[in-house]
């Protein structure tokens, strides 16, 4: 019997499910079919689906002193490409059961950096490897009080081993462009800075004086 998910436009169907992996994370063997651009059905397709949580990715950044806090650990993931296996990001962290992303942000800011976020302004919602995984991560940027430097923070019984680097924005960026930061939970939201930077200081700024 097949599972026809509900969609916009073309249509899927889902001919046969397998779980291969049940752990943590959760890995899906699929026979499915999908129509085609050109009209028609394709044949039946094998895929293997990598099932992940959402996940919330969020900048901390102070609008008044005009910097960042970024994150910097080790990644498994990256064990067998050329380079550094630690990355600098942003903060980031798996959504649990009735969390919502923006409560998620501020815990994982806490966790990571210490700091505790005032405002969040909301980036982008993506999907980091749609090829593959289910993930949907929500990105943000939170408002903080930046300090003058980083320190080493983490969750000693999930054997985190973080440390934060705090830097101008502008510098932030020149790490980008030199290829520093490569990971896509820091690209995105320091991207969407870089944008909209301006537009924020004034808003966060004029919201903080306007306050009693």
């Amino acid at each position: 019997m097949s599972d026809q998910p509900e969609g916009k436009g073309r249509r899927v169907e889902i001919l046969e499910r397998e779980r291969l992996h049940d752990g943590f994370f959760k890995l899906d063997r699929l026979k499915l079919r999908h129509e085609r651009f050109a009209g028609g059905w394709t044949p039946p397709l094998s895929r293997e689906l990598f099932i992940q949580r959402p996940a919330v990715v969020v900048l901390p950044y102070d609008p008044v002193q005009d910097r960042v806090v970024l994150v910097e650990q080790f990644r498994t993931g990256c064990l067998e490409h050329p380079g550094d296996p630690w990355l600098i990001e942003a903060p980031a962290g798996l959504i649990d059961t009735e969390e919502t992303p923006e409560a998620v942000a501020r815990r994982e800011v806490r966790e990571e950096t210490g700091l505790e976020v005032g405002r969040l302004a909301p980036v982008c919602i993506y999907h980091s490897t749609p090829g593959g995984t289910t993930e949907r991560v929500h990105a943000f940027v939170a408002e903080v009080t930046a300090p003058e430097s980083g320190g080493v923070f983490g969750l000693p019984d999930e054997h985190e081993d973080i440390r934060t680097h705090v830097l101008a924005a502008e510098e932030a960026f020149a790490w980008v462009e030199a290829g520093r930061i490569i990971a896509a939970n820091g690209l995105i939201p320091l991207m969407w800075l870089r944008i909209h930077r301006d537009r924020l200081r004034r808003e966060w700024q004029r919201a903080a004086v306007s306050q009693p």
